[in-house]
């Protein structure tokens, strides 16, 4: 049996119109180079034709909600493929990104990448980011309850590339050497900061972040953690987790001592 290039993990919490529409795309793309693991965190029903797909589908039914993290370790257990995609429900593709994807990849070993994620009047959205610290991550959160805009980060660009510190995991792409080597995403986080922590291991190991401006997906869902209370309170407890790991205070203190060294 050949081993995917791709296997697509997508967690669906009762998204079934999106997971249906995203379905549809991945079989327009026609292609027999992907996997998709599709894990249902509350019991859906989907009307796709299952035996009309080009690529394998696996569902797996949970008995009980598990977390962002949990649900995508537990289906890269289960995968085949040579790269490991966290893809959200939401997404939409209007083109096909894999290809772009693959050649980033061959084109800078040691990287995860990304494509470019727009909102549904293509704008640009900021999913790809420097590490944020608490003061600027209080500043982000005011500026989405009171609706201000903050400057835009400043990010290295090479060429097609950008290169930032951390990219969103509504859509990422992982080597399944680099996800195995970091053991996945760290399952201390609860929906936030997820990607961030993975992505600042990453950085920690040596390997780079990357986004492809060649290519761009739509994300068409809103964000909740500045709408509802409780998504919020997650948001802030997983920045709280993040801010005091290991990884953060290391990446920190690197930074600090190479500002010192310029001085």
């Amino acid at each position: 049996m050949m081993t995917p290039r791709f296997s697509i993990s997508i967690v669906s919490h009762g998204h079934g119109k999106y997971i249906e529409r995203l379905i549809e795309d991945l079989i327009r793309l026609n292609r027999s180079d992907i996997e998709v693991i599709l894990t249902l965190n509350l019991p859906e029903s989907f009307s796709f034709d299952f035996p009309a797909l080009p690529f394998d589908l696996r569902v797996i039914k949970n008995n009980r909600i598990k977390g962002f993290a949990r649900n995508h370790n537990s289906a890269f257990a289960l995968s085949r493929g040579e790269n490991f995609v966290i893809l959200n429900p939401d997404i939409k593709l209007c083109s096909d990104p894999f290809d772009v994807m693959l050649t980033t990849l061959n084109e800078n070993p040691g990287s995860i990448c990304a494509p470019l994620i727009v909102n549904k009047q293509n704008k640009v959205e900021d999913s790809a980011r420097n590490f944020p610290s608490p003061i600027l991550l209080v500043k982000r959160l005011l500026s989405r309850i009171f609706h201000f805009s903050l400057p835009l980060e400043e990010l290295a660009v090479r060429g097609d590339v950008i290169v930032p510190d951390w990219v969103a995991g509504m859509f990422m792409v992982v080597p399944r050497e680099i996800y195995s080597r970091l053991q996945g995403l760290s399952e201390r986080y609860h929906m936030y900061f997820e990607d961030v922590d993975l992505c600042a291991r990453a950085r920690l190991a040596g390997y780079q972040v990357l986004v492809n401006q060649r290519v761009s997906v739509v994300h068409e869902a809103q964000r909740d953690s500045h709408r509802k209370l409780r998504y919020l309170s997650w948001h802030i407890q997983s920045a709280v987790k993040f801010f005091t790991s290991s990884a953060y205070l290391k990446i920190s203190a690197n930074r600090l001592r190479a500002n010192m060294l310029k001085k």
